[in-house]
């Protein structure tokens, strides 16, 4: 059999013994994807900018990224040690949670106000505070996922172990940095300095961005060479490899964010 049938037999296999929460997931993962790549191609028909508060990027960036990460903390949170019911009451809050935080920025998206730090209308007020709640529970929900993940080894493939942590570990930068940029953001807002707040968070957002996705990232190269026969040392390595590659990859992103502000 082909490598290719191989991963095809396991993913079906994954997928008739997913949770009922965990095929939820998946699916409203799709969902998100599929909405911000519709996005990508409305900005393509309608054009504007691309960079800026009000632009159809944030539609398709969001979209994609959130219904990404959806889909990967469904299945990593699989190998982290917790109770079920545990698990499956936090992968509902945080579908529920990637749904609001979506909706609220595709919604301003096609109002043409800004999604983010807008309040000029009670509106624009409820919907910037609502992501910002949404924010709060996405560091709660992953949060105490990373914590159980290092609390006890997960399982899975040799290397899994050190992928889960490690990814979460720079998720865990990348959620900080987002708390940064919207407790900023606010307080520019609040002080009557709205532009300002859009410009001040720009130096976070490549590392915000880079770190989001290392729980995927990484833990898929732990399953990738599992695959390869190595020993169960050597997999372990090329995961620690991977990870300070990673690492290296968000310092980068820091800097460039920090140079390009």
């Amino acid at each position: 059999m082909s490598v290719t049938s191989q991963a095809a037999a396991a993913a079906a296999t994954a997928a008739r013994a997913a949770r009922p929460v965990e095929r939820l997931a998946c699916a409203t993962g799709a969902a998100l994807i599929a909405s911000g790549l519709f996005h990508l191609g409305v900005f393509f028909v309608d054009g504007g900018p691309w960079d800026g508060p009000v632009s159809w990027r944030k539609p398709f960036t969001f979209g994609v990224s959130f219904g990404l990460t959806l889909i990967a903390v469904a299945w990593v949170t699989s190998y982290v040690r917790m109770a079920g019911r545990t698990r499956a009451a936090l992968l509902a809050l945080f579908s529920a949670d990637c749904v609001l935080e979506v909706a609220g920025i595709t919604v301003q998206a096609w109002r043409g106000v800004p999604s983010h730090f807008d309040m000029e209308t009670p509106a624009d007020t409820a919907v910037a505070m609502s992501l910002a709640v949404g924010g709060a529970i996405l560091v709660g929900v992953l949060g105490t996922f990373a914590v159980a993940a290092f609390r006890s080894e997960p399982g899975g493939p040799a290397g899994m172990p050190a992928a889960l942590r490690a990814g979460f570990a720079l998720l865990a930068v990348g959620l900080l940095s987002g708390a940064v940029m919207i407790a900023r953001g606010v307080v520019d807002t609040r002080t009557g300095h709205q532009q300002a707040a859009y410009h001040s968070t720009g130096m976070l957002k490549p590392l915000h961005g880079v770190t989001l996705h290392a729980v995927l990232v990484l833990p898929a190269l732990a399953w990738a060479v599992s695959r390869t026969g190595w020993t169960a040392a050597r997999q372990r390595r090329a995961v620690l490899a991977g990870a300070w590659l990673y690492a290296a990859a968000a310092a980068g992103a820091l800097g460039w964010g920090v140079l390009t502000a």
